[in-house]
């Protein structure tokens, strides 16, 4: 009885209550007595009351998104506690429907908050982490403000649609298309317009402010993605927007002004230059005795502005934030600029006295409005901007003796300027997604929550080519008064609606469960107009304004309205922490698609992960010098339906023959069309070494892709012509690689800091089991209409480049290629072995210095531009790339235009992309808090041997919806800037 009472006496119970930043109660807190193993939990008013054993000395309270904290006893028998948000967004990561800690993460994911994000006037989100993470390249297709981007996240293995990742917004998936028409906006049999091209595609990303971030997550490996389903193939990139916090009502501020002007320029001749290479050709014709620069003259130094305004504040666990956007970019072709418009608000509120029931509104409204070049894709060397200043012959004027434009009428050569003042192409984009997400904590570990979605996107085209531009088609003839006009719409809706319910507890001694189930279906709906008209002549008004004055056979009216995609999905993960050591991750996800044949409908997409931290085993408990250590492994399949909604169904489109309606087949039916599927095995280990200055991760991964979705043509006779069917091709696409992310702080002390990271990937791609041979890669332009140089081929890497093999040149100046030029060879790899990024942050007092290269080596570009606008054949009439006439053996002017290795260009570079110093001030008076001011510049130097305006390209070469990589073609050259910028908080 003695020892009894003593060891009563020893012990103690603490009492207490535990409370968040808002002052209110927080239930489901974790309270653990050290050392020991005693445990309780606060209940729904945060209180707890727990058993100190003798020898006991602090509690530690913890709970998933909040800062652990450590309170000493100390004899004490209250110990009430306020707990603070994480600050490192980090220790809590997003993967997909809910949030879990950084040490329960089994998958490849990483984490870019807005501090490490790249500066400057950026449009999209997509352009905030370029270079930023291990195994995602992001490239830049054009320079036009607002033009689309590529991002691949550990290769590239679509054989059609766009192999872009999904993004999802606030937990809302995007349908990953741009509500910008096009100017044949879809519609079968519809060309572009007389003599011009496709312009590239706009961002689908443009209707989200960059300053309205908080953060984004990259998913890579399949069993990260997997929660995803059929749409996660080609990674999922989940963003988190800025919250309100609780406190007094915050204002921040930003606003930016710069100048931009472009970045590298294609080497072609002066007007000198020119005159000197006609008399080493002895050439009597094409001195027309000026001295002019068509591509300084279709280029300017152009402005842009950028102001973003943030209202946030809240109490009593109710927060809001709302946001004004407004960004005014111009472009450096004149004419051309991005103008955007934004408002968002977001909302964060509980009710009831226990503050179990809560709702989280969000809404985010665009609206951008864009001068688009006449740059194209596809067009000849006479129907594009650039191409037209890179062949103008330098001796030239643009102007007649009383000032007006040269126009040659009769001639196939274009001025630019008058090119530049013929066309008008506007388009306005508006967009709304907003969605609520009602929730109820029906335990302090179990909640139940629902997500309504709705994002309306709509967008309006005019295109005009005014018709004293002497392009065929274009330009009078005959009775026909000349002009082109197209009025095209876009309609995109997307509804979601989510159901899950979340699990997260221990469930018996040192095992905790994390687990979430859920429901979700979506709803796609895409449909628009076009209407062109040609045959306007010189009437005082904008074309798309007057399409009536045409006569009624030189008009075209069509509208369409894509099969409706609807995705019904069942998901659950779980998660199993023993010991916070030995963590396993299981995921199933199982959807339905119309866009399938009804025999294989549902697509199943299980994953399967483990991790095991080392360090905290304790033989390595002890280690001072090794802070983290972690091993993971984990296996997954995903799913790919990036191809066009019915393509399993027999489809029509509706046409018209002798005044009477008729059905044109575009679709044969496949009813046992099935899901492409992507597996992917990754092994990875996570290391912090010294106080965690110096952290980083290698993964290794190995993805294969099967069942290739594929439009094979057939020849139908019913209907006289090509008609598609949708297939599963046999053969695969294998991408492997290393990933290597490094991560040091070099100084960390009150008057100076100094960080550096970096991050390299190194990839391999083949196609394997693949029959037959898949052509892609259009070349265009003067002598090559027709030709492909890419191929998807087994035994090769996609898109491989196969053309004629170059040999240089012979006596006469003539191309000589191996076996004449009738065998056609693997001579170009579009696919980089490997991409890199590096970061480095100096600060110095209140000074700052923050630089991002990215890079990538190991790739072929193809020099489309070089092979058929700047050709020596040209001399006389147009310009010429000035690498042709200095060279050691004369070209014969005869040399006929043919696709070859000869323009297949090494495309490895290093680019600082972005650099910025900033000086904090700090408040000033009680009004003006955290003032900061600084210089960005974007684009400023590339390290390259590539000829090309800039190695990072991929223009728009596809043939019959099949992709393409690496090719060159009169793109928007980029734009280098430099930018004024200040931010501030009231």
């Amino acid at each position: 009885m003695l020892l009894l009472s003593a060891s009563a006496f020893a012990q103690s119970v603490i009492k207490g209550t535990v409370l968040d930043s808002d002052k209110l109660p927080m239930a489901g807190v974790t309270i653990q007595v050290k050392p020991g193993t005693a445990k309780a939990q606060t209940d729904t008013e945060g209180k707890y009351s727990i058993t100190a054993p003798a020898g006991s000395s602090q509690l530690v309270f913890s709970f998933v998104g909040m800062e652990t904290q450590t309170v000493s006893i100390n004899n004490q028998t209250v110990i009430n506690i306020t707990m603070a948000s994480l600050n490192n967004l980090e220790a809590v990561v997003v993967v997909g429907y809910a949030s879990v800690r950084k040490n329960d993460l089994t998958g490849a994911a990483t984490t870019v908050s807005a501090k490490d994000f790249n500066k400057g006037p950026l449009n999209a989100p997509d352009q905030l982490i370029q270079g930023k993470v291990a195994g995602v390249q992001m490239i830049n297709n054009s320079g036009q403000p607002g033009g689309a981007s590529t991002v691949r996240i550990r290769g590239n293995s679509a054989i059609t649609g766009t192999g872009q990742p999904l993004y999802v917004v606030d937990g809302v998936a995007l349908d990953g298309r741009s509500a910008r028409p096009s100017t044949n906006a879809g519609v079968a049999g519809l060309t572009a317009s007389a003599g011009t091209g496709t312009t590239p595609d706009g961002n689908p990303l443009n209707f989200i402010n960059p300053a309205d971030i908080e953060s984004m997550e990259i998913l890579k490996d399949a069993s990260a993605t997997a929660i995803y389903g059929s749409r996660a193939a080609y990674g999922v990139v989940l963003i988190t927007t800025k919250r309100g916090k609780s406190g007094e009502t915050k204002i921040d501020i930003s606003a930016s002004a710069g100048v931009g002007s472009i970045a590298r320029k294609v080497d072609v001749l002066s007007g000198d230059e020119y005159r000197a290479a006609l008399k080493k050709y002895n050439l009597t014709a094409g001195d027309f005795g000026s001295n002019v620069d068509a591509l300084d003259a279709i280029t300017r130094t152009a402005y842009n502005q950028n102001y973003s305004v943030g209202i946030s504040g809240g109490s009593n666990g109710n927060t809001f934030r709302a946001s004004l956007g407004y960004q005014n970019q111009q472009g450096i072709i004149r004419s051309t600029d991005f103008k955007k418009y934004s408002a968002g608000f977001n909302g964060n509120f509980k009710f009831l006295e226990s503050k179990k029931l809560g709702l989280d509104v969000n809404m985010i409204s665009n609206q951008y409005l864009e001068n688009i070049a006449p740059i194209t894709t596809d067009a000849g060397f006479t129907g594009s901007l650039i191409s037209q200043a890179l062949s103008w012959n330098p001796t030239q004027s643009f102007y007649k003796p009383d000032g007006s434009l040269f126009i040659d009428y009769g001639s196939t050569t274009i001025n630019p300027l008058a090119a530049l003042a013929a066309n008008s192409d506007k388009t306005k984009v508006s967009t709304i997604l907003g969605s609520v997400s009602p929730y109820y904590k029906i335990a302090p570990w179990l909640e139940y929550r629902m997500l309504a979605s709705v994002n309306y996107s709509s967008g309006i085209r005019r295109a005009s080519t005014r018709s004293f531009l002497n392009l065929q088609g274009i330009q009078p003839d005959g009775n026909f008064l000349g002009g082109f006009a197209s009025y095209s719409t876009t309609e995109l809706i997307t509804q979601q609606f989510t159901n899950t319910l979340n699990f997260n507890k221990e469930v018996v001694n040192k095992l905790n469960l994390n687990a979430i189930i859920g429901y979700e279906y979506s709803n796609f709906i895409n449909k628009g107009t076009i209407n062109t008209a040609t045959g306007f002549g010189d009437i005082a008004a904008d074309y798309t304004d007057a399409f009536q004055t045409t006569a009624p056979a030189n008009r075209t009216f069509a509208a369409f309205n894509n099969p409706t995609t609807q995705l019904q999905s069942y998901f659950a993960r779980a998660i199993f922490n023993y010991d916070s050591k030995y963590i396993l991750t299981a995921t199933f996800r199982a959807d339905g698609s119309t866009k399938f044949g009804k025999s294989n409908r549902y697509g199943y997409f299980p994953s399967f992960a483990a991790a095991w931290d080392i360090k905290k085993e304790a033989f390595l408990s002890d280690a001072g010098w090794l802070d983290q250590l972690k091993f993971r492994v984990g296996y997954g399949k995903t799913g790919n339906q990036d191809f066009p909604s019915g393509s399993a169904q027999q489809r029509y489109d509706f046409g018209n023959t002798n005044g009477q309606p008729t059905l044109i087949a575009i679709n044969n039916a496949n009813p046992n069309l099935k899901w492409q599927s992507d597996k992917q095995a990754n092994v990875g280990v996570d290391f912090g070494f010294l106080g965690n200055k110096l952290t980083g991760s290698i993964d290794y991964f190995n993805k294969t892709t099967n069942d290739l979705l594929f439009p094979q043509i057939s020849f139908v006779p019913a209907v006289g012509g090509n008609v598609p069917t949708w297939v599963n091709l046999p053969g695969q696409i294998i991408n492997k690689g290393l990933e290597l992310s490094l991560n040091g702080t070099i100084i960390d002390n009150d008057n100076v800091t100094w960080s550096l990271a970096g991050n390299a990937t190194f990839i391999k791609n083949k196609v394997q089991n693949i029959s037959g041979i898949i052509k892609t890669g259009a070349l265009n332009g003067q002598g090559l209409s027709g030709v492909t140089t890419e191929v998807i081929q087994n035994g090769l890497p996609l898109f491989a480049m196969v053309t004629r093999q170059y040999n240089g040149l012979d006596a006469n100046g003539f191309s000589q290629y191996t076996d004449d030029g009738f065998t056609n060879y693997y001579v170009g790899n579009p696919n980089p072995k490997v991409i890199m990024g590096l970061s480095t942050n100096v600060r110095y007092k209140k000074l700052s210095f923050s630089a991002n290269f990215n890079g990538a080596f190991g790739q072929s570009i193809y020099n489309n531009t070089a092979n058929s606008v700047l050709a020596i054949s040209n001399l006389g009439t147009r310009n010429v790339s000035a690498a042709l006439v200095n060279q050691s053996i004369t070209e014969s002017l005869a040399n006929p235009i043919a696709a070859s290795s000869r323009y297949i260009e090494k495309g490895d570079y290093v680019k600082l992309a972005n650099a910025t110093i900033s000086y904090n001030i700090g408040n000033i008076g009680k009004s003006i808090k955290s003032l900061n001011i600084y210089v960005n510049g974007q684009n400023l130097f590339v390290i390259t041997n590539y000829t090309g305006f800039d190695p990072e390209v991929n223009v728009n070469k596809s043939v019959s919806g099949v992709p393409s990589a690496g090719i060159d073609y009169t793109a928007y050259p980029t734009a280098r800037t430099f930018n004024f910028g200040v931010n501030f908080s009231l």
